[in-house]
């Protein structure tokens, strides 16, 4: 993919974030939709997305690149938590706690199958998904830790939501069919397919309804700037840098950095308000490092090839 068709894949992406804005901003969309759409995506259309990924010939070469990129991924998730242990330590508790989840949570679930897809098609989007495994374990497991720290959690509750996530569910089902090489009927392929291919827009309309939210003006500081190099030029360059020393292939090096260098996670501003952290600042942060990813993701790609 060069340049141009790259500015243009993410000019496309940001045009739908806009009617996502817009719709919200119309009142078509409101908290509950939003939810709903959120519900829908994360339960159905990314887990169908994820699934249909997987349904392409198996071969060594694809195994390895997997295998590898999870190993990746665990060391970029091992190096996130060890920063979290000191490198917010100088903020008040509510704002911690959002540093903290919004470093070891990207938007990669929501933003990442799109741009993967975009990029490098259909294994983009199964490279992804192996990605994202640890970050998805993390994220219902410590993650959830720092906004309940305190609050009497079941762990058998939060290790059943954590391993029956739909994703999760997707991967276990794709890979199921990628090593047995079954073939499914044309009815499952084509809904499986029709509904996966919702996926790319209804993000952008999530992520734009998320933007309204939030008064531009309010989310520029000091606070979300230092993050947001954190956010889009550290992690990724330490991704880069693990992804080179595993000697990842050309599609998997890409992956990598890119879903690390992804914005902060869209659940942060959720989890925020639900259990009473700063809302407001998490929302500035999501908002932020979204809106300047749209200039540092071609960059990365680019960079990676």
């Amino acid at each position: 993919m060069s340049i141009l068709e790259l500015g243009s894949l993410q000019l496309t992406l940001f045009a739908m974030m806009l009617i996502g804005a817009l719709l919200k901003k119309k009142g078509v969309i409101d908290e509950n939709g939003k939810k709903c759409l959120s519900d829908l995506c994360i339960n159905v259309v990314i887990p169908c997305n994820i699934f249909k990924s997987s349904l392409i010939e198996l071969g060594v070469g694809v195994l390895r690149s997997c295998a590898m990129l999870l190993v990746s991924a665990v060391i970029m998730q091992l190096l996130c938590l060890a920063l979290n242990r000191f490198l917010f330590n100088r903020y008040d508790a509510q704002r911690k706690k959002v540093l903290q989840y919004c470093t070891i949570v990207p938007m990669s679930g929501f933003l990442g199958n799109p741009i993967a897809e975009g990029i490098y098609n259909e294994v983009g989007v199964l490279y992804t998904s192996i990605f994202l495994i640890p970050m998805r374990i993390v994220m219902w497991s410590v993650g959830t830790t720092y906004f309940v720290a305190g609050e009497t959690v079941e762990k058998k509750k939060v290790i059943k939501k954590m391993l029956m996530h739909p994703c999760l569910v997707a991967i276990y089902l794709g890979l199921l069919c990628m090593i047995t090489q079954v073939q499914l009927p044309s009815v499952t392929l084509n809904t499986v397919k029709y509904i996966g291919n919702c996926n790319s827009a209804l993000t952008m309309f999530i992520i734009g309804t998320i933007l309204t939210d939030v008064p531009l003006k309010s989310i520029v500081s000091r606070d979300t700037v230092k993050f947001s190099v954190l956010r889009l030029a550290l992690l990724p360059a330490a991704a880069l840098g693990v992804g080179l020393l595993l000697h990842l292939e050309p599609t998997a090096l890409g992956v990598s950095v890119l879903m690390t260098g992804m914005p902060a996670g869209a659940t942060a501003a959720i989890f925020a308000a639900k259990y009473g952290s700063d809302a407001p600042f998490a929302a500035q942060n999501v908002v932020f490092t979204t809106f300047l990813s749209m200039l540092t993701l071609p960059l990365w790609a680019y960079a990676v090839g």
